[in-house]
Parts: C-alpha cells; sequence; structure tokens
C-alpha cells in the first residue's frame, strides 16, 4: 500500500514507517549470519573466516546494489510527494535499464578478477579454495541483489515498507534450512552455504519485482511515459554516484583492516569474522533506518514541507536510540554467547578477538547511530557533498588509525579502537551539516 508521508504526526509517520523497515534488515541480515553460522558450526573454523574474508569482498557489490536503490529511492520519493507521476515512472525505468548495465560489468569483473581480489587482501592459502569458491557463485547472484534492491528502494519511495518485509521474512527463514540442507544433507562444504543465498536470494528479487510493477501500473498517468531519459538519469547518478563512492570506500577500506588482519592468522579473523556479521547487523539496520528518514525528508522536502524535516531528524533519533539500548546491552554483556553460535569448538584466541571487538564498539552505538540518521536527512535533501565529507572522514580515520594501532603494544586490538574514533568525528561534522540545512532558514522564515 502506497502511503504519503508528507501529512500525519511525523513522530508517528516515522515509526510506523521505519519499523516493518528494521524488520527487513533484521531478515536481509539473516543471510549472511547463516552463512556464517552454518559454516562455522557444520564445516569449521576455516570454513568461517572463508566465508568471512569473502564477505568483505562481497560487501564492493552491494555497495554498487545499494547506491542504486538510494538514487532511485529519493528520486521516485521527491517526485511521489509532488505528484509527478510520469516523472517518477520514467525513473524508475531509467534505473532499471541503467542498472542491468552496471551489474553485468560487475558480473564481469567479478567472474575474471576474484582470485586477484583475494590475493589482493593476503588471504592465506589454506583458506583460498573455499574463499574463491563462495565469491565465485555469489557473482553470478548479482542480478538478484540489483534488482531487489530497486525493488525496495521503490517500494519504500512509495511510503511502503511492510512488503518487502514480507519478502524477507519468507526468503531469509527459508535460507537457513536450505543453508543445513545443503551442508549437512547433501555435505555441499561452503558451496552448499552459496548457493542457499543465491536461490533464496533469487525467489525474493522475482516476487518483490513482480510486486512492484503491478504496484506502479496501478498509478495512473496521462500519455506515454518516457523509457530512459538521459538527464533523468543525471538526477539519479547525483543521488547515486557519492551513495556508490561511500559505500564502496567503506567496502574498500574494510579490505582494507581486513588485510591487516589476516596477519594475525585464522583464530583472529574467524573471531573477527563471527563479530563483525554482528556488528554489521546492527550498523545496517541503523543505515536502513537512516534510508527510512531520507524518504520521509525527499517526500517533504518535494511537498515543500521543510519544517517537517526537523521534526522527523528528531523521531528518528528516537527511534535507534530506542533499538540502541538492547543491543549496546546484549552485545556488551552477552557477547560471548552470541559468537559460541558461529563456532563449535572455538579457539580461545578467537572468543578473545570476538569479545574485544564487540565491547569496545557497543557503546559508541549511541553516537554512529546519531551520525547515520543525519546521513538520512541530507541524502533525502540532495545534499551529496555535505553526507560524503562525513562519511568519507570516518572511513579515512578508521583505515589510517587501524594500521596505526595493529603495529602498537595494542595489536588486533588496536584495529576495533579505530572503529569509534572515527564514528565520533564523523558524527560531530553531520550534525554541523544538518544544522545548517535548509530546512533551518524555512523554519526562521515561518516564525518571523
Amino acid at each position: 500500500m502506497n502511503k504519503d508521508l508528507t501529512v500525519g504526526k511525523p513522530e508517528k509517520v516515522l515509526w510506523n514507517f521505519c519499523l516493518p523497515l528494521f524488520g527487513s534488515i533484521i531478515f536481509q541480515q539473516l543471510y549472511n549470519i547463516a552463512d556464517s553460522l552454518v559454516a562455522g558450526k557444520f564445516i569449521g573454523e576455516n570454513a568461517l573466516a572463508a566465508v568471512g574474508n569473502s564477505y568483505e569482498i562481497t560487501l564492493i557489490y552491494i555497495a554498487f546494489a545499494f547506491g542504486c536503490n538510494i538514487g532511485c529511492s529519493v528520486i521516485v520519493s521527491q517526485y511521489f510527494g509532488a505528484k509527478k507521476y510520469g516523472k517518477m515512472k520514467t525513473a524508475v525505468s531509467t534505473t532499471l535499464i541503467s542498472s542491468a548495465v552496471l551489474c553485468a560489468v560487475l558480473m564481469g569483473v567479478g567472474i575474471l578478477g576474484s582470485e586477484g581480489l583475494l590475493h589482493l587482501i593476503n588471504t592465506p592459502e589454506n583458506l583460498m579454495a573455499d574463499s574463491k569458491l563462495y565469491l565465485d557463485i555469489y557473482v553470478w547472484g548479482l542480478p538478484f541483489v540489483f534488482f531487489y534492491n530497486i525493488a525496495t528502494g521503490i517500494f519504500s519511495a512509495l511510503g511502503d515498507s511492510k512488503t518487502p518485509f514480507v519478502f524477507l521474512a519468507i526468503s531469509s527463514t527459508t535460507n537457513i534450512a536450505v543453508d543445513v540442507l545443503f551442508v549437512v544433507g547433501f555435505r555441499m562444504g561452503v558451496a552448499g552455504v552459496a548457493w542457499a543465498t543465491f536461490l533464496c536470494q533469487g525467489v525474493s528479487c522475482v516476487l518483490a519485482m513482480v510486486v512492484v510493477m503491478r504496484r506502479l501500473q496501478k498509478i495512473h498517468v496521462d500519455g506515454a511515459v518516457q523509457k530512459f531519459s538521459v538527464p533523468m538519469l543525471g538526477r539519479l547518478a547525483v543521488i547515486a554516484v557519492p551513495s556508490i563512492l561511500q559505500q564502496s570506500f567503506i567496502s574498500i577500506g574494510n579490505i582494507a583492516i581486513q588485510s591487516v588482519i589476516n596477519g594475525f592468522g585464522p583464530a583472529v579473523m574467524a573471531g573477527y569474522s563471527a563479530a563483525v556479521k554482528l556488528n554489521n547487523l546492527v550498523i545496517t539496520s541503523f543505515t536502513t533506518l537512516g534510508n527510512g528518514v531520507s524518504n520521509y525528508a525527499a517526500q517533504n522536502i518535494g511537498a515543500q514541507k521543510l519544517p517537517r524535516v526537523r521534526e522527523g531528524f528528531k523521531a528518528g533519533v528516537k527511534l535507534v536510540w530506542v533499538l540502541c539500548v538492547p543491543l549496546s546491552l546484549l552485545y556488551f554483556f552477552g557477547g560471548q554467547m552470541l559468537l559460541q553460535l558461529f563456532m563449535t569448538e572455538p579457539t580461545e584466541l578467537a572468543i578473545h578477538t570476538g569479545l574485544s571487538f564487540l565491547r569496545i564498539l557497543a557503546p559508541f552505538y549511541f553516537v554512529v547511530s546519531v551520525k547515520l540518521v543525519g546521513d538520512g536527512i541530507l541524502r533525502g535533501a540532495g545534499l551529496m557533498k555535505q553526507f560524503m565529507a562525513a562519511t568519507f572522514t570516518d572511513l579515512i580515520l578508521r583505515v589510517v588509525l587501524a594500521f596505526v594501532l595493529a603495529k602498537t603494544v595494542l595489536g588486533a586490538t588496536g584495529i576495533w579502537c579505530a572503529w569509534p574514533i572515527g564514528w565520533t568525528v564523523a558524527t560531530a561534522i553531520t550534525l554541523w551539516f544538518y544544522h545548517v540545512g535548509p530546512w533551518r532558514k524555512k523554519e526562521a522564515e515561518l516564525k518571523g
């Protein structure tokens, strides 16, 4: 069901819209968590390390799909809020065509260059075969990743966050069952983990695309709709390219950090692999809620209702902090129990590594969550230079400090300390850009 986010009490509207998004990302993350859990429990610590090692490279591909999602979602939201439905449909079809071309290029790069990428991050030889196998299968499923992300972006732009939640709930729970069937029943090893994700993502992608296309057909437009527009592609690129660069550079930064971690051996790699999946669950949840705030801001900016943007920011911060409290407490005090879900007979070093990572980062979820809500406002307003400035500051600090602190007496623990420093500085920058945003001037005019 399409929903206008420009009417109603902002806090209630945003909470009703964002909570299904949060549920969706929980199920989305179950794909990756299930892969690591099944690999660690039923294959072994080296398999867990191999899947986690490949995961850092898959994040680059996800970055491109996420950028297409954001670009389409923000522009479609603005046209939907302004009730310019013809241009809205042109934005959708232009996104689909350009994303198909981009996806084909990335598949070519992945098929030909996966081994080179794995060597680039210093993958140990005993993990190379499994890492490459997982990565190769993942690349063949890239069309599903791309078009599912675009479909969910369109749903969100139309104010519908519940339909994607239903698709993901079904497909991700199915993925767990298929993971176990392929690995335990058919004894397919790491390949079974990869093929299970491939199949279940494919099903959710097809269902999402069918439903969203039918939804768009019901929106009446006078006259013919242009299928592809170069100016529209330019508008989409203004939003999508910075988002792709942001996510790509974050992924490249994570790969650089992974190369440092790989130098500490398989036990540290396994502990980090399990802990970073838990951390990514939280960060991706906050990012998704930030995307919901972005759709809210874009619709209201399209409808010229700027004062509602600041109200949406306050409501967004309340929402993420409600989530921060239980998650921070769970990771800080129950981290060891969570880490053991991923490993059958973990070494002491693997558990210590994962636990140190979680306990250092968990208290700072309250900080980074504010940044990600602010990022959502900046993206929804099209303030991409400001958005990128804050994001790249975070990335550069984390990567540089990870290399520097790893060489001190802190060792691997020094790497984990880089996260809170980068988050804190970047959050301060995002808040400044939000504080001087165009909604502030509009509010002053209204008060005057």
